[in-house]
């Protein structure tokens, strides 16, 4: 709004740094912050095509606490401008796709850990707390991991991972110019913090879902797959579709980064495996069965060959991220489907209304 609807003291409130702030993780924290009455300023090159819908969503719901600053990770000035007051930095701004990371490695490289080197870099002459959003592909494909394939779904043999998923002891191996560019600069952040007193922390994050999700073949499967089933459009699937994954809602995740900051004299330098865990493996066709009886209608499947690094089981072990952040037990995955389901379907709805409008 203009500077003349805003009483002076709360110009002098520190705002909340978000880059990649109108991604989806991004906005559904900026959401929170705002609504827990921070002052929240976006950064974010708005490079993902849909994300201005989720900055201009963030913008009529908060007019008075969110602030925008449109720019690339990799632009020193502009960074340098946005962090001058930030009290604390949520560093969500990537490249997210796989795919991406092996037709254009270099920007992958140049988003994923020159970006976060220049926010480091820039946070140790001024150290607020910083949580940044790593992956559970730090972890490779688990290729030292037997496997069994129980009906629909791939297992582990090793009954302690088949309980409990994978700890943040397991061995750290990168794979796709993604896996590297992401597992350096997670890296960096824990020795920042243990080097050089900047007080980061890191959630590696299996899947991630729920509303604002813009979903594509990619990145963000779980509202691609529902979209797509809302549709009546067939669904490829890479591999068997067996293939497991524990996911959880992005209203678990917000809770786990705001816990990130709460505790932060308590987690810096230490890392966080952010999942689902146990309760909420599921193998695509599992998931892609209860969309179906939620739709009530078929989904017609198509397959395609395995993806370069796809990890056929991946499940977290949240027992520390648990136990540190303090994190109350996650939305059942079922619950969680039929919530971003009806997110969806009110989108679709408003979008072919807006189409039928602008004939």
């Amino acid at each position: 709004g203009m500077s003349g609807d805003t009483p002076p003291a709360l110009k002098l409130r520190r705002p909340v740094l978000v880059t990649g702030g109108a991604g989806f993780i991004g906005s559904n924290l900026a959401d929170r912050l705002a609504r827990d009455g921070h002052d929240v300023l976006v950064y974010d090159a708005l490079a993902r095509p849909g994300v201005e819908r989720n900055l201009a969503w963030l913008r009529a719901r908060h007019p008075r606490r969110v602030s925008a600053i449109t720019a690339d990770i990799r632009d020193q000035d502009a960074l340098r401008a946005a962090l001058r007051d930030a009290q604390a930095v949520f560093h969500l701004a990537a490249q997210v796709a796989v795919t991406t990371s092996l037709t254009d490695p270099a920007e992958d490289f140049g988003v994923n850990l020159g970006g976060t080197f220049a926010l480091l870099d820039l946070l140790r002459r001024r150290p607020v707390p910083l949580v940044f959003a790593s992956t559970n592909k730090v972890y490779g494909n688990l290729a030292g991991v037997a496997l069994d394939r129980q009906g629909e779904a791939w297992r582990p043999r090793a009954l302690d991972l088949a309980m409990h998923g994978v700890g943040e002891t397991q061995p750290l191996d990168f794979h796709a110019p993604y896996g590297c560019s992401k597992g350096a600069a997670d890296q960096y952040v824990l020795d920042f913090a243990r080097s050089l007193g900047v007080p980061g922390t890191v959630l590696r994050m299996s899947c991630i879902y729920g509303e604002r999700q813009l979903g594509t073949e990619d990145q963000g499967w779980v509202a691609h797959f529902l979209r797509q089933a809302l549709r009546g459009e067939p669904i490829t699937i890479y591999g068997d579709g067996s293939q497991v994954r524990d996911v959880l809602h992005v209203d678990d995740a917000v809770d786990a980064y705001l816990a990130a900051w709460g505790r932060i004299g308590r987690v810096a330098g230490r890392a966080y495996n952010l999942g689902g865990g146990p309760s909420n493996a599921v193998s695509l066709r599992e998931l892609l069965r209860e969309a179906e009886q939620l739709v009530g209608r078929p989904i017609e499947l198509r397959f395609a060959d395995w993806r370069a690094g796809d990890q056929r089981w991946f499940v977290a072990d949240t027992r520390r991220a648990r136990a540190e952040l303090g994190l109350a037990p996650p939305l059942p995955w079922r619950a969680g489907i039929r919530q971003l389901l009806g997110w969806l379907q009110e989108e679709m709805g408003e979008g072919a209304g807006a189409a039928r409008r602008a004939r």
